[in-house]
């Protein structure tokens, strides 16, 4: 059915074929909802954006929104325009964020 998805399964969610494969995004979407978190987490300096992103090519995805300095409401408008960024947290764990554009 030519349908992006995410998280990645061994089937499509939309048509339930096996046939299924990866493909690259570009990457851009929207800010489609989120929240501050202001209570302290040990991989992260509060406050931190934990954010639902939707992409271009239509699957949301649950990320971080980065680069907010002293991240607001106003500062996080619904359906800002975003670009993914990538966090090296050690040689083996890279993780998926985004930005503000």
């Amino acid at each position: 059915c030519s349908q992006y998805y995410f998280y990645p399964r061994p089937f499509c969610p939309n048509c339930h074929s096996r046939n299924v494969e990866w493909r690259t995004v570009s990457g851009k979407g929207t800010l489609h909802s989120y929240v501050i978190a202001h209570r302290g987490h040990p991989a992260f300096d509060a406050p931190y954006v934990i954010a639902i992103v939707k992409l271009d090519e239509g699957p949301k995805m649950m990320t971080n929104i980065t680069g907010v300095a002293d991240p607001t409401p106003d500062k996080l408008p619904a359906d800002a325009p975003v670009e993914i960024v990538y966090e090296d947290v050690n040689e083996n764990v890279t993780l998926p964020k985004f930005k503000l554009v």
